[in-house]
Formats: C-alpha cells, structure tokens, sequence
C-alpha cells in the first residue's frame, strides 16, 4: 500500500491563514471556537493561532461527535461523546470540523448550538466532498474540495492511524 499526498503541509497552512482573514473579516464579537474531535484537532489548533494573528481572541471549548467508529463508512448515526462545557447563549460559535462528508455531523453540532440559545452559528470545515451529503447543509468557510477518495492526515484517520501526518494524503493498493 502506498501514501500519496492530496494537499500538501505548506497548501494546508497558507489556506488556513487565507481561511482566518476570511473569519475576521465578518467581525466576530464574543466568538466561541468549537473544534469538533476527534479529527480536526489539528486543524483546529492551526486555525486558532492564525485566527490570534488577525487580531481575534476567541474562546475556545469542545465537542467530540461520532459516526465513524473504527469504520471508513458512517453509521448514520452521531453519538455525543464529549459535550461543551462553556456558555452557549447570546454568543456568535463557529463549529471547525476536518471533513464534510454526509453532513450529519456537523449538522447536529449546529442544531446542538441553535437549541443552546446560540446568536448564530457558522462553521468551517478544512475538506468538502461534494455530492455525499446525507443531509441538507453547507460550510460557511470550506478549506478545500475533496475528491471522493478515503483521505488521511492532518487529524483525519483510518481506524486511528495516520492523523500524525503532516499533509492530507490518501491509500492507495
């Protein structure tokens, strides 16, 4: 088997800065950063710091949602296995995720924040693969488009090995 690179470690961190400009340029007040886990803690972090460069200082708390397990499929079903812990109502929340794929994740996070009294919620996502959402929604702030090839690195798994690598890469036989 053999590791092939989609998005390079220097594509990734220049699309995170122009992704940061792009935050700040909507003048967030009282913004709440909410990486979902597992898969976008790296994402997440790279995007906190260069979101510190433009000036922001968001909070940060989590929220750690599965439909995956071990598998390379969705179960169609999300299970809440870490919840938030900050406040919720009033404030402006932006939901990070690695990859949007069925849609359902990211679309329970968001309902999650709305139910929560949430002023508005956003969300940006460093990969989108067009044409599998489960689901009707869309990022606010995608990194990039995804072809529709099982991805790993840069936070992104296979039963919990890969996420270390420093670039999104894909398998291939």
């Amino acid at each position: 088997m053999r590791l092939s690179v989609l998005f390079s470690a220097e594509e990734i961190a220049a699309r995170i800065r122009a992704l940061a400009g792009e935050i700040a340029a909507t003048s967030e007040r009282d913004l709440l950063v909410v990486p979902i886990l597992t898969g976008s803690f790296i994402f997440a972090a790279d995007l906190l710091r260069a979101l510190h460069e433009t000036g922001l200082a968001p909070e940060m708390d989590f929220i750690s949602l599965s439909s995956y397990g071990t598998g390379q499929k969705s179960s169609g079903e999300v299970q809440i296995l870490h919840d938030t812990e900050l406040r919720i109502e009033g404030r402006d929340v932006l939901l990070i995720d690695d990859i949007l794929e069925s849609g359902r994740t990211l679309a329970r996070a968001k309902d999650m924040m709305m139910a929560r009294g949430a002023a508005r919620v956003r969300s940006c996502v460093l990969l989108d693969k067009p044409g599998k959402l489960a689901v009707k929604i869309k990022a606010d702030f995608t990194g990039f488009a995804c072809p529709d090839r099982f991805v790993v690195g840069y936070g992104l798994d296979d039963a919990h090995a890969w996420r270390q690598l420093p670039f999104v890469g894909y398998l291939e036989n």
